[in-house]
């Protein structure tokens, strides 16, 4: 998986969640934003379930193949050097991912970005390395997460405590004041779902 901040598992389906964490599979996380939050949200959640490998690029898998790839990222991806490559992270997906191999695409792709590196990418036209999918079968799967085909299971879920869903997305109540700075925090790659209340409705509430 490419992208950590959406690594961060909130299925409502304990048995979805089991089967993608089998012990008998290996799961890959692979992200620029390789922080201490990240990692801990991530890791806090695992370890009751089973271990999930979180690794960087660099790192030597033991393998230079997986069998499915999930692009999190989308089109605001950055090269090494930090700037934008928005066709990097399907690019490499297309390599790493091995012969009849599936490929998911959730991260977000649009058909216009007026603030893009080149005129191209402005109409959504990315340098796509196309042939190397083809050449390999490989399938792909894009679209958004279908959401609504899991919100009666998730709010059956949080009305019977089941799941911690706060916890999970891992939330951070703040004050309208400290606005600015939430969104500074998140767009610098925080994973922490922040929650606006500008009167204090929750803390009462608590």
């Amino acid at each position: 998986m490419a992208g950590g901040k959406p690594a961060i598992p909130h299925s409502p389906h304990d048995n979805l969640i089991d089967e993608l964490l089998d012990a008998e599979r290996e799961i890959f996380c692979v992200d620029h934003v390789v922080g201490p939050i990240r990692l801990d949200a991530l890791q806090r959640f695992v370890q009751a379930r089973q271990t999930l490998l979180i690794i960087q690029a660099e790192r030597d898998a033991g393998t230079n193949e997986v069998d499915s790839a999930i692009d999190a990222v989308g089109f605001e991806a950055r090269g090494h050097s930090g700037g934008e490559q928005p066709a990097i992270v399907l690019n490499q997906m297309m390599e790493i991912t091995r012969a009849a191999g599936s490929i998911g695409i959730p991260g977000l792709y649009v058909t216009e970005d007026p603030g893009a590196v080149d005129n191209a990418a402005k109409h959504g036209n990315l340098s796509l390395r196309f042939g190397l999918g083809w050449a390999k079968a490989q399938s792909f799967h894009t679209g958004q997460t279908p959401v609504i085909k899991y919100n009666r299971q998730l709010m059956q879920a949080i009305l019977h405590d089941r799941l911690p869903i706060a916890d999970i997305v891992n939330a951070k109540v703040i004050p309208l004041d400290d606005a600015a700075n939430g969104y500074e925090s998140f767009d610098q790659g925080a994973a922490t779902k922040y929650v606006l209340d500008p009167h204090g409705e929750v803390a009462k509430a608590a």
